[in-house]
């Protein structure tokens, strides 16, 4: 589901450390495995077994893996958006020189908490990088149909942080903005909005029809705006990757997804009796619920 707009997570987590903090949305598979969570362990989740990131409990959207910084993806459109800014809070009191990083799309951009949240992170100067994955649709809504603004990076000056807009599917153009982002607020300068324009190539959901964008135009994407070609064009053109090494490549990844899958597939499926367990503080009636 993350498909096209890989540049962005590869960008972003390549300046932070295994410290630094992550909350993500309801697309947060690519943020797992740039951050350097497992993905045998994410494969077992989406899968239901025990040996999954959350046990089996997250499915496709709620996944974590505090071991390497993220701590929470979110199905609510909008939701990682101050959890992000919360993970940042932490850091100014107890932990200085971390940084947090707030992972949402277009359409979150437009919901209430989005205001709420950099307003609050600007006053207080917290050490947040808000991630804006604009790909150009909020589900079917188009980004002009929704918004008022030509971008949502000039929203940036109204809450007086630095508003940026890169190319998405540019993976070195994602990189040096959230690098100087990162640097600011490791400095204790606040706060810095990222936008970053791609495009979204498969449909919202596997169920989606895509009646609301034509064919062509994603087609046009595919063959012209494609991050992983537009980086291995830079890779053959300008530091002579050769055929050999990207086989090499490919044929490792491929390799370890399907090791991935398999380890899922053998795994133990989580247990009714447990299906509660992590998930509330102990209290007499999930004890009850759970019998």
């Amino acid at each position: 589901m993350y498909v096209g707009e890989e540049a962005i997570a590869a960008g972003v987590m390549k300046n932070l450390t295994a410290e630094d903090y992550v909350a993500s949305g309801h697309r947060c598979d690519g943020h797992l495995i740039a951050k350097g969570a497992d993905i045998k362990a994410m494969m077992a989740e989406l899968m239901g077994k025990e040996q999954g990131l959350c046990g089996g409990r997250a499915g496709k959207m709620h996944q974590s893996a505090p071991e390497v910084g993220l701590f929470s993806a979110n199905g609510i459109v909008g939701a990682g958006i101050p959890l992000g800014a919360g993970h940042a809070l932490y850091a100014s009191m107890y932990a200085p020189g971390r940084v947090a990083v707030s992972f949402f799309g277009d359409g979150g951009a437009n919901q209430g908490v989005f205001h709420e949240t950099v307003n609050m992170a600007s006053l207080w100067k917290l050490p947040v990088i808000f991630i804006c994955e604009n790909n150009g649709y909020a589900i079917s809504t188009r980004f002009e149909n929704a918004t008022s603004s030509k971008t949502v990076a000039q929203r940036g000056i109204s809450y007086d942080i630095p508003g940026v807009r890169v190319d998405g599917n540019d993976v070195f153009d994602v990189y040096l903005a959230t690098r100087e982002a990162v640097a600011r607020a490791r400095a204790g300068e606040g706060p810095t909005l990222i936008e970053c324009v791609t495009y979204r190539v498969r449909g919202h959901h596997e169920g989606d029809d895509q009646a609301y964008r034509c064919r062509e135009e994603v087609q046009e994407q595919v063959e012209h705006n494609d991050p992983i070609h537009r980086l291995r064009d830079v890779l053959t053109g300008e530091l002579h990757w050769t055929q050999e090494e990207e086989d090499e490549l490919q044929k490792t990844v491929e390799e370890q997804v399907m090791a991935a899958v398999e380890y899922g597939q053998q795994g133990t499926p989580m247990r009714v009796e447990t299906m509660l367990d992590n998930l509330y503080a102990a209290n007499d009636w999930v004890e009850e619920q759970n019998q």
